[in-house]
């Protein structure tokens, strides 16, 4: 029996992909793939929508997590970005070669997408799909069922493994023929959109653009990005302030040794981390910005615990006064401080 590994998303069009291929008789092994960077996984969604798809079609699946491969090509992608901090293409390269790697480690027959012609401007042009295909080593083992009609044939259709009369000719963002097409298969629960990439939101990107251009930033760092406010003292040195619960938890729980961490003494506030070059100048600007967004703010002096994190930490309390929001806007990361990068 022919086999084909499945890039499986978790996405209704990698779901719909291999429910066609299945419809041939074809055995499919599904392959999923995380990074720090979808916005689906930072509580596994994603991982367990593949999974839940790979369950009800009865088929095998492998999850890799490619953060940190996936993380170096963010800093120097090979062919550029797109409107934001998104080497899509580079992205696509990646995975496929991993793909390729475990195709042939399983002895599988070709790879299969749920890519649909048009629908994203920088990976899905014609002309994109075929560098994809050629830098992984994969020219002609890349079959994307939903737009294959518009493609040209690849080795297992010319091989007859696949029938191309039965695939499709899909293109455009539009989601109409998908969901005909789920209703046709009858699948009622649509997984989430595959579109999830942090990096093509804007204000991510900018504080990407930023770590990027300050640091040899690493998967802590990037982690930082989704909690709290960001603000940048220099080049070295970072603050970042905790909006809610939520952020106060993640940013404890992402502190590291030489970090410092700073609270409001007897009175509600945000959780503050301070990283980079620390000097005594730089953590009373941090306990200013503590106060600063706590229930403090209006007072004249506030006392602020203040904490090293590591096996040596220190503990003291300052006494400052709080940070005007005039001041606190100078310092808050903002799109005007990275607009000029890449």
């Amino acid at each position: 029996m022919a086999k084909a590994l499945a890039l499986l998303s978790g996405g209704l069009d990698s779901t719909l992909a291999i429910r066609v291929i299945q419809q041939q008789g074809i055995e499919v092994i599904a392959l999923n793939f995380v990074t720090v960077f979808c916005r689906c996984t930072s509580h596994g969604s994603c991982k367990l929508e593949a999974v839940k798809v790979s369950e009800k079609f009865g088929i095998p699946i492998k999850v890799i997590n490619t953060t940190e491969r996936f993380l170096e090509l963010v800093k120097k992608p090979k062919f550029g970005y797109g409107k934001n901090m998104n080497p899509c293409i580079d992205c696509r390269i990646n995975i496929f070669r991993i793909a390729g790697e475990y195709m042939r480690e399983i002895g599988a027959d070709f790879i299969i997408t749920g890519e649909v012609l048009g629908q994203r401007p920088m990976s899905q042009r014609k002309e994109a799909m075929k560098i994809i295909d050629k830098e992984a080593n994969l020219t002609g083992l890349v079959l994307r069922p939903l737009c294959a009609k518009h493609m040209e044939p690849t080795i297992p259709e010319k091989l007859g493994i696949v029938d191309r009369e039965q695939l499709l000719q899909i293109r455009g963002r539009s989601r109409k023929n998908q969901i005909q097409l789920a209703d046709v298969f009858q699948i009622k629960d649509y997984p989430c959109s595959a579109g999830g990439c942090l990096l093509t939101d804007p204000e991510f990107a900018h504080r990407m653009r930023d770590l990027v251009n300050t640091c040899d930033a690493n998967v802590n760092d990037v982690n930082l990005l989704k909690a709290g406010r960001h603000f940048r003292l220099d080049q070295q040195t970072k603050v970042i302030v905790g909006r809610n619960e939520e952020d106060n938890t993640r940013l404890d729980s992402l502190s590291k040794e030489g970090d410092y961490l700073l609270t409001l003494v007897d009175m509600p506030g945000p959780l503050t981390l301070l990283r980079g070059k620390i000097t005594e100048e730089k953590i009373q600007t941090a306990a200013r910005i503590t106060a600063r967004y706590g229930k403090s703010q209006a007072l004249p002096s506030v006392k602020v615990f203040v904490k090293q994190v590591g096996n040596n930490a220190t503990e003291r309390i300052v006494e400052i006064t709080p940070m005007s929001q005039e001041e606190a806007d100078k310092l808050i990361l903002k799109k005007s401080q990275t607009s000029n990068v890449c």
